[in-house]
């Protein structure tokens, strides 16, 4: 990796240290020096953590586009490319100087150089609450322990983006383990990239397990049940079914969640930090909201740029008596149906959900269908489908209660799971992810919703284009992605 995007990263750290059991995470000028000199308190190590969560919802990462894109380039949603946005991602006329590659590119890096700065930091640290080496050193495995998952995770969404995977070749991605401005790095193979995310992990869960400061009721704050629930999504991408299984039992028995009941799931987005359902999610709050840079200006029927439909076909799959028919809405400046209920805070206040139980429990169905128990895939599936469904009558009058609709549905396969995915995760950020995982393709969508083209796996343009500011560089080590401009 070249130094310009490093020297950007410590631009970058000197900001967001959130409080993330307050409504209001004021971002602040801290500690400006301390890319230079040693981090001496926890106080200190505490801010970068946040600030690393702070980053994490830039509006070009969880805060918007990486979560938009996927979905975007999907059977799911379109772009009608209103107002101008997401053109280029749509169309596949992307060039390296897109603000699009660049703006998730620098963000992830800017996480993970401020994970590398947390991990490099000496343990004998001072602490304001206490003076107890064994409480100090307690503390420091719990912060060091969020901080190799949040690396984790920021190495694994740039490998989805800009990896090869799935374009046809073998390169992964830049990973570098230390804090270094003067660092000119290559990109790794995707394999190797995958080893450095599962060691992450692994050594997220070996700090956070029974740590004595990790606080499981703080959804802003990973925890070992939460980084096992983003693990459950990386090794379900990677199709490691068994370590799937393993890692959904343990979210599952841990009993601190809930697939959210049918009368309060239209609720429950606008609960920050309190939703029985949300396993992490990003303190976000009015200081730090994005407004008209944030999800809901793109995907809400009622505010900002209503750029982004959901396809009819989606709609029309849920029926009326399931509440996730109730999500949608119409646009008053637009044709197309719109989501109203996921991101409903018009100025993008609410806490960005990264994990809710359900998706742990379909990534759970789809490793028991792959491998594992068929009647334990079944019972998930009926979990969620009995907080979704509600009696009705149908023509003739008679009643149709929850249970003779389950019945009828039969038993779940991989045909029904991913048409549940795309039901409940809607608007989420997984559909692409999903569809490159199954195997293709990937529909061309048209500004009408209109399938142009299908992208096949191996099409060079599957992956991102690695930003011209991180190629355009004399001695650079870091190579492009084929087919594009750099």
């Amino acid at each position: 990796m070249k130094k310009y995007l490093i020297a950007f990263s410590v631009i970058a750290l000197t900001s967001t240290a959130v409080t993330s059991c307050s409504e209001d995470f004021i971002d602040t000028q801290f500690f400006q020096s301390k890319p230079q000199e040693d981090i001496k308190t926890i106080e200190e190590l505490q801010s970068f953590v946040f600030g690393a969560y702070g980053t994490m919802r830039n509006e070009s990462y969880y805060g918007c586009d990486f979560v938009t894109i996927p979905e975007l380039r999907s059977d799911a949603m379109y772009s009608n490319n209103r107002s101008g946005y997401y053109t280029t991602v749509s169309n596949y006329t992307m060039l390296s100087n897109d603000s699009y590659a660049s703006g998730p590119y620098t963000a992830m890096y800017t996480v993970i150089a401020k994970a590398n700065i947390i991990l490099g930091t000496s343990n004998n640290l001072t602490w304001g609450e206490t003076v107890d080496p064994a409480n100090i050193a307690e503390k420091v495995k719990n912060l060091k322990g969020q901080a190799y998952a949040i690396r984790a995770q920021a190495l694994f969404d740039a490998l989805r983006l800009y990896g090869q995977q799935y374009s046809g070749g073998t390169t992964g991605i830049v990973v570098p383990t230390q804090y270094n401005p003067a660092a000119n790095m290559a990109r790794s193979s995707v394999q190797q990239t995958q080893t450095q995310i599962e060691a992450d992990f692994n050594n997220a869960l070996a700090n956070l397990t029974d740590n004595e400061y990790q606080n499981p009721s703080d959804k802003t704050v990973l925890n070992e049940f939460s980084v096992k629930a983003l693990m459950s999504r990386y090794y379900l991408y990677k199709g490691d079914y068994a370590k799937v299984r393993s890692l959904v039992n343990d979210v599952v028995a841990s009993g601190r969640y809930s697939v959210i009941p049918r009368d309060s799931y239209l609720t429950s987005w606008t609960l920050n930090n309190a939703s029985s359902n949300s396993v992490f999610e990003l303190a976000v709050g009015p200081i730090a909201a994005l407004s008209s840079n944030s999800i809901n200006a793109k995907i809400s029927p009622t505010n900002g740029y209503q750029n982004m439909p959901v396809k009819p076909a989606l709609v029309a799959s849920i029926p009326t008596q399931d509440i996730r028919s109730q999500i949608f809405g119409p646009s008053g400046n637009t044709s197309g149906t719109f989501i109203k209920t996921k991101y409903s805070n018009s100025n993008g206040e609410d806490n960005i959900r990264i994990s809710r139980y359900e998706e742990v429990i379909l990534n759970g169905i789809e490793a028991e269908l792959n491998g594992g128990s068929i009647a334990k895939a079944q019972e998930y599936w009926e979990l969620i489908l009995k907080n979704r469904l509600a009696d009705y009558k149908d023509a003739q009058g008679n009643v149709v209660t929850v249970a003779n609709q389950i019945q009828a549905l039969g038993v779940i396969d991989m045909t029904k799971l991913k048409a549940e995915r795309r039901k409940e995760l809607v608007g989420e950020g997984f559909r692409m992810w999903d569809l490159l995982r199954w195997g293709g393709p990937i529909p061309k969508n048209a500004t009408n919703g209109n399938v142009t083209a299908n992208i096949a796996i191996g099409d060079n343009k599957l992956a991102f284009p690695i930003p011209l500011a991180e190629t355009n560089v004399a001695g650079t080590l870091v190579t492009s992605n084929p087919g594009y401009d750099n």
